[in-house]
């Protein structure tokens, strides 16, 4: 009988590859985005990696930094059932590449047969000669000490000596380590992709942002410039906060300019909307006049660098209708039948202030060209930190091409997405490389919608790319919550905010001055919006949050375990109102309990249970809870407590747990 010719495409590279490498994490989309960690940061990589029959399996994580780094390697750990983990911390910005490679471990296979075969009583000589020949082969490949131990070793294996001595030879962990380090890895697998990791500066992972109007600083109802803005700075910083968001600082266009309140027809004296970007003065490169010069915002941006902060800039890729864009480049408008240019529309909502760019014009390269320029300019300038407005409604490979542009030559650069749209728009954005995105915190209220999308958040495979920046209002948003419910409830979204993710933001003079009215009942946006008029804010006001805010970031920023997102933890509370969660640093040595009412109206009691086991804690022994919000000091027992909330005194408590040690002159303390 004639045999089957086999076709050279259906042979195996090497048929004698038996390792499998599957399951690997983190991974986005099979590879095609990379994962997100700051500087410093961990990245926990696991994987499957199993083989046919018994023998045992070894496998490495492997990684480097791009784009010259060389490879380096971690031995992994058997997690059980085929499953192994590994561990690498970014150390510098920048992309690392990490992927798996495993292979027959004959040795580890031979010393686990020897095992069983003790145990069963058939300790062969022979068994111990397959072992020797093990050790002379990797011998051969060794030098040195190395080489000459592993000699020894075999021919300690080869000769005649008394069993227990020869066992413990056999079964010696240095001798398993040497062979390890010497491994031939005949017939290694490696994993078919390298994936990527993109590591930013800490603030993309950590920080508090302050929204204000540089226009709305000026005295007396004065247009502010720059130097009245800076004027504000000293306070901004004192209240704790990392970085200061300015809206667009260009020319506003004139025509079609919108009144006070959105009014279709605009007064003399109104400034319009800094989102209606572009006028004869110039556009997206240029500084609105009454404002000040490029000199003017470098200084003030150089004055809140002094005072430990970064100024944000708003990039809002759209144009006035008198913006020179228009007029130089006709192309990059989409015309409507009358020959007028389409203007911005969200039926029912129009903007007849702003033009959208077509992003299916012809000339799409030199559009992009010159957006992607725009940020380059601003980057020149020395900005390190943008928040993007309204990205879902650009093209997706605009924001990856312009991200990766400008992160390659400024690698520190930050890019915040706002972007209340879909969830899956959202997470694609996240994916091309944006550091940070809005969220939906401001319409998440109870506490089973709180609990629910926090946990998303935090522990879901997203979070391995999508890092939260929450925000209770916004120039455009001004929930509901907060305008029927009075100071506290400002004051209990705000310490959600700020003790539920590392990075929030406010924005600021609104916030802090209880800004509740709306421009119509049901509407979620203000009245008398500074987005269409100068304000006067009083600062001064004795029920301003200032000093809420002051506390909070003050507790932030001494408390590690509220620099991150993925501890966050939810704990039972015998109470619907009040909602219990928690946050770790990794060695437990810092642990931050918080408590909040959600109903601004009435106080609110009842029982916390704690798991104290997760917390180093023991069942049996008291430990001391600090308030960092009120300064009160308590002993609590056990896993249950008691707390009452007042939220016309206090929005909650922010607990720091300390473990109560005795001393060796027999008295306690707490650490």
């Amino acid at each position: 009988m004639a045999k089957s010719k086999i076709d050279d495409a259906h042979w195996p590279e090497d048929g004698r590859r038996r390792v499998v490498i599957e399951g690997v994490a983190p991974e986005v989309d099979a590879g095609a985005f990379p994962v997100k960690r700051a500087v410093g940061e961990r990245v926990i990589v696991e994987a499957d990696a199993f083989t046919d029959g018994h023998d045992a399996v070894a496998s490495v994580l492997r990684y480097r930094h791009e784009p010259d780094g060389e490879w380096r390697e971690v031995v992994m750990t058997a997690l059980g059932n085929d499953r192994w983990q590994a561990a690498f911390v970014t150390a510098e910005t920048g992309f690392y590449r990490y992927t798996v490679s495993a292979w027959i471990d004959h040795f580890e296979s031979w010393r686990r047969d020897l095992r069983k075969r003790i145990e069963a009583g058939q300790d062969e000589d022979l068994h111990y000669r397959v072992g020797a020949g093990l050790l002379a082969a990797t011998a051969q490949r060794a030098a040195g000490v190395d080489a000459g131990r592993l000699t020894a070793a075999a021919h300690d294996l080869e000769s005649v000596g008394e069993p227990g001595a020869k066992r413990a030879r056999a079964l010696d962990p240095q001798l398993a380590q040497l062979m390890r380090r010497h491994d031939a890895r005949a017939h290694a697998a490696h994993y078919d992709r390298e994936l990527r990791v993109r590591v930013d500066r800490e603030r993309a992972r950590f920080g508090a942002w302050y929204e204000f109007f540089p226009r709305s600083t000026g005295a007396g109802g004065r247009h502010g410039s720059f130097a009245d803005a800076a004027a504000r700075l000293d306070d901004i910083a004192a209240m704790g906060f990392d970085v200061v968001y300015l809206p667009p600082i260009h020319p506003i266009g004139r025509e079609f300019r919108k009144g006070r309140n959105n009014a279709l027809t605009a007064a003399a004296d109104d400034v319009g909307s800094p989102w209606a970007i572009g006028a004869r003065e110039g556009g997206h490169k240029s500084v609105h006049p009454e404002l000040g010069t490029l000199e003017d915002f470098r200084r003030f941006r150089r004055r809140a660098e002094e005072l430990g902060m970064e100024v944000a800039l708003d990039i809002a890729f759209q144009c006035a209708p008198d913006h020179p864009y228009v007029a130089e480049h006709p192309e990059w408008f989409r015309r409507r039948p009358d020959g007028s240019i389409q203007y911005a529309e969200n039926p029912p909502k129009k903007y007849q202030d702003i033009l959208p760019f077509d992003f299916e014009t012809e000339g799409w390269r030199e559009l992009w060209a010159e957006l992607i320029d725009v940020v380059r300019f601003w980057a020149s300038e020395g900005v390190r930190v943008f928040r993007v407005d309204n990205p879902h409604t650009k093209p997706f490979a605009l924001w990856q091409t312009l991200i990766a542009a400008i992160q390659a030559d400024h690698p520190e650069t930050i890019f915040l997405a706002e972007a209340f749209t879909r969830p899956k728009v959202m997470h694609r954005l996240a994916k091309l490389g944006f550091s940070q995105s809005y969220t939906y915190f401001t319409w998440r209220n109870s506490k089973q919608e709180l609990t629910e999308y926090f946990i998303e958040l935090a522990q879901s495979r997203a979070r391995e790319y999508f890092r939260p920046n929450v925000w209770p209002n916004t120039p455009d948003i001004l929930h509901a919550y907060l305008q029927y419910g009075g100071r506290p409830a400002f004051a209990i979204r705000l310490t959600l905010a700020a003790t539920l993710a590392a990075s929030y933001g406010v924005y600021g003079p609104a916030f802090e001055l209880l800004e509740d009215r709306p421009r119509e009942a049901g509407s979620e946006a203000y009245r008398d919006s500074e987005k269409y008029q100068l304000r006067d804010w009083d600062l001064t006001r004795a029920d301003s949050l200032a000093d809420l805010m002051t506390r909070l970031n003050r507790i932030r920023r001494e408390n590690p375990a509220l620099h991150g997102d993925w501890s966050l933890c939810f704990h039972r509370i015998d109470n619907e109102y009040l909602l219990c969660y928690s946050k770790r640093s990794p060695d437990l040595s810092n642990i931050i309990v918080t408590v909040v009412n959600l109903d601004p109206h009435h106080t609110q009691s009842g029982w916390v249970e704690l798991p104290l086991a997760d917390f180093g804690l023991d069942d049996g022994q008291p430990y001391q809870v600090h308030d960092l919000l009120s300064g009160g000091h308590y002993i609590w027992y056990g896993p249950h407590n008691f707390v009452e909330i007042d939220p016309h005194s206090l929005p909650g408590h922010v607990f720091r747990l300390r473990r109560r040690l005795r001393s060796e002159h027999d008295f306690d303390y707490y650490l």
